[in-house]
């Protein structure tokens, strides 16, 4: 019989969490994290909701599986090609004015939206006076990240991708084949910083001119929401841009009047 965790039983798993890791899942969109939670007790085959509980208490490298399952890894490179041709059109021409730019991706998942900003700020030969913080609450997509090294078997999407979001070279210049992996080039990694960061506990860290965090936010809830776009709205000069992801707005939030967005991208820029 597959299991299913009660109300009571999340409420008692997350507190568990909280006071032994520092991990705080309370104000994730609940529906989303039950679906995880009772998918991960049936991967791993939990006999009791006792058993899934005392192997995350008592096992801290238990703890990285569960928040690989829990927290959501998918992306992929200039994913939604139309969001990067406004990046590429809209908010780098403002920026490249700067004398250094600072660029934060939020939940960077497994590292691919991070290298694709690298490429537009090299095409736009701002990326040698430009920093990448790539941050996630996973350590082990972190490290992944850090490697950029991704499948070649995924290469030919890429490049669509990049060609629609108005990239103007040969995809393939920018990485080495080896085998099934593609390797990009040590160029763009340079410019990047790799860290794990926690958007419900941790504070801001630096003060940036674009700020992306893409399908993230939507399976927080609002209070939640509220409290990583004060965080944002904290890490961000006046003028720099906000990036959401495609069902995300800032638009009925605490910080929506501050800001003004581009056309009907989901991108807006901090106006006071």
């Amino acid at each position: 019989m597959e299991l299913n965790v009660t109300d009571k039983e999340m409420e008692v798993l997350l507190k568990d969490i909280f006071e032994q890791y520092g991990y705080d899942f309370n104000d994730y969109t609940k529906a989303s994290l039950t679906r995880r939670i009772n998918r991960l007790i049936a991967l791993d085959k939990f006999p009791s909701f006792a058993e899934f509980r005392f192997r995350l208490r008592n096992d801290p490298d238990y703890l990285k599986r569960f928040i690989e399952e829990v927290t959501v890894n998918v992306t992929e490179m200039f994913r939604d090609a139309f969001f990067y041709k406004a990046i590429r059109e809209h908010v780098i021409p403002v920026i490249a004015t700067k004398p250094f730019i600072r660029i934060w991706h939020a939940g960077c998942a497994t590292g691919e939206e991070v290298f694709s900003m690298a490429i537009l700020l090299k095409e736009a030969n701002i990326l040698h006076k430009s920093l990448l913080y790539a941050t996630d609450i996973n350590p082990n997509v972190v490290e992944q990240a850090g490697k950029g090294v991704f499948p070649l078997a995924r290469m030919k999407e890429y490049s669509q991708n990049y060609i629609e979001s108005g990239g103007k070279h040969d995809f393939s210049s920018y990485y080495t084949a080896q085998y099934d992996r593609a390797i990009f080039d040590r160029e763009l990694k340079e410019r990047m910083v790799f860290a794990t960061h926690n958007l419900v506990s941790d504070s801001s860290f630096n003060e940036f001119q674009l700020i992306l965090c893409r399908n993230v936010l939507i399976y927080f809830d609002k209070n939640l929401q509220d409290h990583v776009f004060t965080l944002f709205d904290e890490s961000l000069e006046t003028l720099g841009y906000l990036a959401l992801g495609a069902k995300e707005t800032i638009r009925f939030s605490h910080i929506g009047k501050r800001y003004s967005q581009l056309q009907k991208d989901k991108i807006w820029q901090k106006i006071k």
